[in-house]
């Protein structure tokens, strides 16, 4: 009799232990199977995270649900370790719940528009992660920003209308137009940053943009000027995206640091008080992120933005016999 009561109090902890564990941690959605093993009890996942193995025994349903949370927790912080940024680390945990999410359900989720920057250290992690699939758009070829679509490898092959495109034209013979222009009215309109892909400018003709197709009427509607130029907007299959590989110029400078004011300033062709002044305003960005101090060091491969001046990469970076930086320049044009 008393090893059918503990047998049966057993049981009614471990169902104790699921309900909960279902109602606190529904990012993962995963099955929770408790089962004795010896001095320990094990907890087995679908999809990404396997085994979690608690030791001492779990003693009550509180103590149970306890570490499941410290052991989900951990297994997450080791996938994101890599990851150096505080806020790409958010975002990236972000996406990586949404692909457990997705996986388990079978189904298929989208992320907002992602930086290169975030697009790269998101898809580093998906990579270690079980039954998981990602896929991103950006709408064209050569896109910057883009979508991740994860699930399971199953449902996540053939993915449509993930990415819309819409055309901006007006008027911009007399009166040209930079991206910041085309960029600020269209959030203008009251969208969010991450709803919007790229810009690709068209010269005299505006503009053609991507964006979430569920806001694309909503911004075809309500865009009507950039900057002083009326427009109209219209929604366009993505195979009418007229875009072209970006004109670059490569040059070499040679610096006592590789300080942002020092190397973006020779970069852009400006003094270094200017460049200092638009960082203060914060108009300059290193990877999509925008830079408040003049001192941030620069490396090979960072991407500096300056507000109405363009865009510049980090090239090869070699050190000269006098101790001086010798610094591979890119510059978009």
């Amino acid at each position: 009799m008393n090893a059918e009561r503990t047998t049966m109090a057993a049981a009614a902890a471990s169902a104790t232990i699921f309900r909960t564990y279902s109602t606190i941690t529904s990012a993962f959605q995963a099955d929770v199977v408790c089962r004795n093993n010896g001095a320990q009890r094990v907890l087995s996942f679908r999809g990404a995270l396997r085994a979690v193995y608690l030791s001492p025994p779990l003693r009550s349903s509180g103590a149970g649900i306890c570490h499941l949370a410290q052991a989900i927790k951990s297994d997450v912080d080791v996938l994101l370790k890599g990851v150096g940024d505080p806020s790409t680390a958010e975002t990236v945990k972000h996406v990586v719940e949404m692909a457990n999410r997705a996986s388990l359900r079978r189904e298929v989720l989208h992320t907002d528009f992602l930086t290169p920057p975030l697009l790269k250290e998101s898809l580093l992690v998906l990579e270690k992660l079980v039954d998981v699939k990602a896929v991103s758009h950006g709408g064209y070829p050569q896109a910057e920003r883009c979508r991740l679509s994860v699930g399971h490898p199953e449902v996540v092959a053939n993915v449509d209308d993930v990415v819309a495109a819409f055309s901006i034209t007006g008027n911009f013979g007399f009166q040209p137009s930079s991206h910041g222009d085309f960029l600020g009215s269209i959030l203008g309109t009251g969208i969010a940053r991450e709803k919007l892909g790229d810009i690709i400018l068209q010269g005299e003709n505006g503009a053609q943009a991507l964006i979430v197709p569920e806001l694309v009427d909503f911004v075809t509607t309500s865009l009507g000027q950039v900057g002083k130029v009326p427009v109209s907007c219209t929604k366009i299959p993505l195979d009418a995206l007229e875009y072209e590989a970006p004109r670059m110029k490569t040059f070499k400078t040679v610096e006592t640091s590789l300080r942002l004011d020092a190397v973006a300033s020779a970069g852009f062709k400006i003094s270094r008080s200017k460049l200092v002044d638009l960082i203060s305003k914060g108009d300059v960005r290193v990877n999509w992120n925008t830079i408040m101090k003049n001192g941030t060091i620069l490396k090979s491969g960072d991407i500096v933005s300056v507000s109405g001046k363009g865009r510049l990469k980090i090239g090869e970076i070699n050190t000269t016999k006098k101790g001086r930086y010798a610094v591979e320049l890119i510059r978009y044009l």
